[in-house]
């Protein structure tokens, strides 16, 4: 690579960086690119603009830059299982790329909260769910999630395919913020968080359905 190429691709990873922790910590529409590209040691204050185009565009890299890493992780989990038929197997492969993912960032990590802030914006949730099913990956586990959870009427596998959504978000974010702060959390892991969230995921799915 040459210079010029290493030195676009530096500054590139700094506005991406100093991006995903200004929007974790402020929200999108509080941050502007001003403020990103001197958080980023960029003294031009158009850096953004020129390497990324519109915010948009900024936060897709971001998404895009996290999900490649856990495309991997959960490759990885779905060559392990095969076709399995248990439904845990398939859990562990929708949550556990992201928990592996975020303790593999080290400490602090920004990427929880950042996707918290990003699915409360009507449009740039729709960025989020577009990077995250490009991954093959997810419809796989989508399809064993399918074949385990057949027998669930089809309004409450809607309902708690929605509450397991929020779960994904909501319970990382919280953890990460946490730890940000130096609270103590109930568990001292990413990954043992991780079994946590599977055990009530696994369980939501499973719990008896009350019809009217």
């Amino acid at each position: 690579m040459s210079t010029r190429a290493t030195q676009v691709a530096a500054t590139r990873e700094a506005i991406l960086t100093a991006a995903e922790r200004l929007f974790a910590e402020h929200g999108v529409a509080a941050v502007s690119n001003r403020q990103i590209s001197e958080a980023a040691g960029q003294g031009n204050n158009t850096a953004v603009g020129y390497h990324f185009g519109a915010k948009v565009d900024l936060v897709r890299a971001i998404v895009h830059k996290h999900m490649e890493a856990m495309e991997h992780l959960r490759r990885a989990r779905l060559d392990a299982i095969g076709d399995s038929d248990r439904l845990r197997d398939w859990v562990e492969c929708f949550v556990f790329p992201t928990v592996d993912h975020l303790e593999s960032l080290g400490d602090p990590t920004w990427f929880a909260r950042f996707a918290a802030q990003i699915l409360t914006d009507p449009v740039l949730r729709g960025v989020v769910m577009e990077e995250s099913f490009r991954t093959p990956s997810l419809h796989e586990v989508q399809a064993g999630l399918d074949r385990c959870l057949a027998d669930l009427p089809p309004a409450a596998r809607q309902e708690r395919d929605e509450m397991v959504g929020e779960l994904m978000v909501v319970v990382p974010a919280f953890r990460e913020a946490s730890l940000a702060r130096g609270v103590r959390t109930a568990r001292s892991t990413w990954h043992e968080a991780g079994v946590g969230l599977v055990d009530a995921i696994v369980g939501l799915f499973l719990a008896e359905v009350t019809e009217d």
